[in-house]
């Protein structure tokens, strides 16, 4: 059985995977009205993981006897200025996600909520891959510029990202 304050952080934490998923559909949304429709299917990908990472989440709370609250989420931003711009925002979102498995690792410790820690450890081990990813590409969009066929060319290796 879930305490309280383990429930309450699982709770708070599907809210973050949701609000990730909103902010990388707006993206997405963005990209594909930009003419990039790789980079629109990149992140279109990473908002059904998302999506697939709350509900991870909330079946943990489910099987554990918990209950799954959902809170309202922020409206995502929708001013981006560059592909660049967009990516170094995912890495910095994926950072900040980060910290927040973290956290959410330090109450299943405290809580001595060992199947939980067993749990949060696949996320952890989530956002390596998904910092890794973004840098990635960050420093590739360095590289390709703004415009032109280095980016076109990124854009379409991007497009070429398998969901699952």
């Amino acid at each position: 059985m879930l305490t309280k304050p383990m429930t309450d952080a699982l709770n708070e934490q599907i809210k973050h995977e949701i609000n990730s998923a909103y902010l990388y559909l707006a993206m997405s949304m963005h990209c594909a009205s930009a003419g990039l429709p790789g980079c629109a299917s990149w992140l279109r990908i990473q908002w059904q993981e998302e999506l697939g990472h709350a509900m991870k989440l909330a079946d943990i709370v489910q099987d554990r006897g918990g209950k799954v609250i959902l809170q309202a989420v922020d409206k995502p931003m929708t001013d981006f200025k560059s592909p660049l711009k967009i990516f170094q925002h995912v890495l910095a979102h994926e950072q900040k996600v980060t910290a927040l498995i973290n956290k959410l690792y330090e109450v299943a410790l405290k809580e001595n909520d060992y199947a939980t820690q067993v749990g949060v450890q696949w996320f952890i081990k989530e956002q390596i891959e998904e910092e890794k990813n973004a840098q990635m590409i960050v420093e590739q969009l360095k590289m390709a510029g703004e415009s032109g066929p280095p980016l076109m060319m990124l854009d379409r290796a991007l497009g070429a990202r398998k969901g699952g």
